[in-house]
């Protein structure tokens, strides 16, 4: 040290500063290693060759998403394509090739190190890369947020899902021809003042996936509705051949139209994908229903809420029969893995070792994976879940309990030893009564993770309410995710001053 600076003179290279120059030119990093620098060089070879590999993965990407072969082409691609990513990484990657050079130089000559320059190249080429790699959009972000904006707000209050009516349906449908062969079915003509609805063409083609695995939609058609009620929103549902029913979407929303004052209304949409069952004769005959729905009665349950619920407290209980059954193994093992109970010969020794091994190795794989794990053992459900969670609070709580064995007080233990008791009389009698509160601490804690975690692993089919939220995700019913999330929120924050007060009694 000097001046309270640091001292960052090294030592002289034993060959010219243009010939260690022109060895990082060659090699990146060997100048720095001629210089005696061996961790310096190491790193900046590792940087440099790490960068530059991820890069030239990318451009194998973009050369199998495009097709393209040759490096020129590929290069050209990346340009075209994504030039912003592209000037800054070759930017970093040159800048930081020739500042190893550089420094290569310098530590010959001047026997000093450069400043930080380089560190600061190396975090701008991997962020770079990591920009890229994660496809961060802002664009995206900023352009989709008036339509995200509409779904959340049916996340962040979503309780007219809640609750629902009984239901008065006024329907009418029409058949349409989807196969080559067969017919065409004709308009049905309804009773005065009854509605009715009519399709042209009468025949089409369903959606189907291309040779790339793109959607490409069905034919068009026209559905024309009369005698409905007026200024009311009227469903249209597709019910297939075998029965099955749902509501097609066109970019993302449902399929309808709103009658005008005289009960009318005129659509048009793409047929959607469906099953196809073709008849003995060749024709597939699908329908299309126009409905409108009005609640009656009053308000009640929702048979969405009860499952809900219901799943809610299967979470908190898988969350419970996971944490007990975690601590109920895990004790006995945090002995195992505690030094200052094993130490003492060399069996007792191993025996410590290749517990933490395992401990450490349960404990880096997350729940989720055990979740898939055990779904493929005993299958789909809460069993499963439990199963993953427990597997994991053994490694956790093991090694937390094992850590509070290390830190106790070792003098009641000398005190058990020095009237010849047994190793079990002093765990009994010296370790024990200083783990309790410790062990209440940290097995309250492990139950307010299990039952967070409990949301998770149902997204693998580990049951809970997680399994739930996953679904209405998938179905695009934010109303019912949205009272999914708002039950998970309000259990952890019941848990959370739960535990507390049970921390409060007993540590």
């Amino acid at each position: 040290m000097r001046s309270g600076k640091l001292d960052t003179t090294v030592i002289a290279s034993p060959l010219p500063p243009l010939f260690t120059a022109l060895s990082s030119f060659i090699l990146p990093g060997l100048g720095q290693l001629i210089s005696r620098q061996v961790h310096r060089g190491l790193l900046m070879f590792a940087s440099l060759a790490s960068m530059f590999g991820i890069f030239l993965t990318r451009l194998a990407s973009i050369a199998s998403d495009y097709n393209v072969e040759g490096a020129g082409r590929i290069l050209g691609k990346s340009f075209q394509h994504y030039p912003g990513f592209s000037v800054l990484i070759i930017f970093s990657l040159s800048l930081l090739y020739l500042w190893i050079i550089v420094d290569a130089y310098r530590l010959a000559r001047y026997r000093k190190k450069q400043k930080n320059t380089g560190f600061w190249l190396v975090l701008l080429g991997f962020f770079t890369l990591g920009h890229q790699l994660s496809e961060i959009d802002m664009v995206r972000l900023v352009t989709n947020f008036p339509e995200a904006s509409q779904k959340m707000s049916k996340i962040l209050w979503p309780w007219e899902a809640a609750v629902e009516y009984d239901e008065e349906l006024i329907r009418a449908s029409a058949r349409i021809l989807v196969s080559e062969e067969g017919e065409l079915p004709a308009n049905p003509s309804a009773a005065p003042g009854e509605p009715d609805i009519s399709i042209e063409p009468r025949r089409g083609s369903l959606g189907t996936v291309d040779e790339n695995y793109n959607q490409v939609p069905g034919s068009q058609v026209t559905i024309q509705g009369s005698g409905f009620t007026p200024n009311t929103f009227t469903e249209i549902w597709w019910i297939d051949d075998t029965g099955e029913e749902f509501r097609p979407r066109s970019e993302g929303r449902y399929v309808g139209a709103v009658t005008d004052e005289n009960g009318n209304f005129e659509l048009t949409m793409n047929l959607p994908f469906a099953n196809t069952v073709i008849g003995a004769d060749g024709a597939e005959y699908h329908r299309i229903d126009a409905r409108q729905v009005f609640q009656v009665g009053a308000p009640k349950f929702s048979r969405d809420l009860g499952m809900i619920l219901s799943r809610m407290l299967e979470t908190i209980f898988m969350g419970m029969m996971a944490t007990v059954f975690g601590i109920i193994f895990s004790i006995p093992i945090s002995f195992l893995a505690a030094r200052n109970i094993m130490q003492g010969s060399k069996f007792t020794m191993t025996i410590y070792y290749l517990t933490r091994i395992l401990l450490n190795i349960v404990r880096s794989i997350e729940p989720l994976i055990w979740a898939i794990i055990a779904v493929v053992w005993v299958g789909l459900g809460p069993f499963a879940g439990i199963i993953a969670l427990t597997i994991h609070s053994i490694a956790a709580l093991g090694k937390l309990y094992s850590e509070a064995i290390e830190g106790i007080d070792h003098g009641p233990i000398e005190a058990i030893q020095a009237t010849g008791a047994t190793r079990l009389q002093t765990i009994v009698f010296a370790v024990i009564p200083q783990m309790i509160s410790p062990f209440v601490s940290f097995s309250i804690y492990r139950w307010d993770i299990n039952v967070r975690m409990s949301t998770i692993i149902g997204l693998v089919g580990g049951g809970g309410i997680g399994f739930l939220l996953v679904q209405y995700t998938r179905l695009l019913e934010y109303e019912l995710a949205g009272i999914a999330v708002w039950f998970i929120a309000i259990t952890v924050a019941i848990l959370d001053y739960v535990s507390a007060e049970i921390r409060a009694r007993f540590v």
